[in-house]
């Protein structure tokens, strides 16, 4: 499969130019699943800080960390190397931090401003995917604020999580896959990224979701901080009737020497449990998210299911 570049696309003056934008993000998602955002409101400057906020947890004890416990039910908390990936067989190589606003969150006494400074982080994330949302939603004959309904995160069904990731220094995780290849399961992705910190490989222009890519060309996207790596999850992909692509992507460690410790942040909108999922064209039968999530979480995980609640 030949590479295929991702697009930068700026959301610069978004309400004069979003016509502009529209097609751009269409052109993207339709052909390649992945982009990057420029010029999208948040500063470097923030999003250094919510590193800092997220390093800061990170960096605790174990059994201080473990105060906020990963919950299978819900999906939030803190897991450490607990994510089984079928397409590697093996754990991902990392520790992760879950989170929703209705959330058990880590106490400001461990690491101060955490859910102050990090739930302001979320609700720009918020806005920014409420742009990208109602490009797509236009451009696919629904209303303008039909996603943003959709994915309201101060709703009480809404699934939308905040994830805050760190893969270990190690000495033997050179060549290893510290997150094996995924689809998202979710609507849209936001991931934020470090100067240096790489490891993301896409495999763009993929038809289906219906393998792990095994054989099939991935590109390697360096870490930036400030461009947000933006991807379609695969229920946007079924929402849109298959128009817009979710395609796989993983992180490995470098080949030789000792990787470095990796950051990196995803907003996941996962839609509203209750709302009810359907194209425009109607090419798979009508579902809520909540319905979507259990059978894609069974289909991706088997006996490792984790359904939010």
């Amino acid at each position: 499969m030949a590479e295929r570049l991702v697009p930068a696309i700026s959301l610069k003056d978004f309400d004069k130019r979003k016509d502009y934008i529209t097609q751009q993000l269409i052109e993207a998602a339709e052909h390649t699943g992945f982009f990057t955002l420029v010029d999208h409101g948040i500063s470097r400057e923030d999003i250094e800080a919510q590193f800092a906020i997220s390093r800061a947890f990170f960096d605790l004890p174990a059994e201080v960390k473990a105060k906020t416990p990963h919950d299978n039910i819900s999906n939030n908390g803190w897991e450490y190397k607990a994510q089984l990936r079928p397409s590697t067989g093996t754990y991902d190589q990392k520790e992760s931090l879950w989170l929703q606003r209705k959330s058990h969150w880590p106490s400001d006494e461990d690491v101060p401003h955490f859910k102050q400074s990090t739930t302001e982080f979320m609700s720009k994330c918020a806005g920014i995917s409420d742009q990208v949302l109602s490009c797509f939603a236009v451009a696919l004959g629904f209303e303008e604020d039909y996603f943003k309904i959709a994915n309201d995160p101060s709703q009480p069904d809404c699934l939308t999580q905040l994830r805050l990731i760190h893969y270990p220094a190690s000495e033997d995780a050179a060549g290893t896959w510290r997150a094996g290849s995924h689809t998202d399961i979710g609507c849209l992705t936001l991931l934020f990224q470090r100067d240096g910190e790489d490891g993301l490989e896409i495999c763009p222009g993929r038809e289906s979701h219906t393998s792990f890519a095994i054989g099939d060309t991935f590109t390697p996207l360096p870490a930036e901080t400030g461009p947000i790596v933006v991807n379609i999850g695969d229920m946007l992909m079924a929402w849109s009737d298959d128009r817009l692509k979710s395609n796989f992507h993983r992180v490995r460690a470098k080949d030789v020497g000792k990787p470095s410790s990796r950051y990196s942040i995803a907003y996941f909108n996962q839609g509203r449990r209750d709302f009810v999922l359907q194209g425009p064209l109607k090419k798979y039968p009508p579902m809520t998210v909540g319905e979507w999530f259990a059978q894609s979480v069974a289909r991706n995980f088997g006996s490792q299911a984790k359904v939010a609640a």
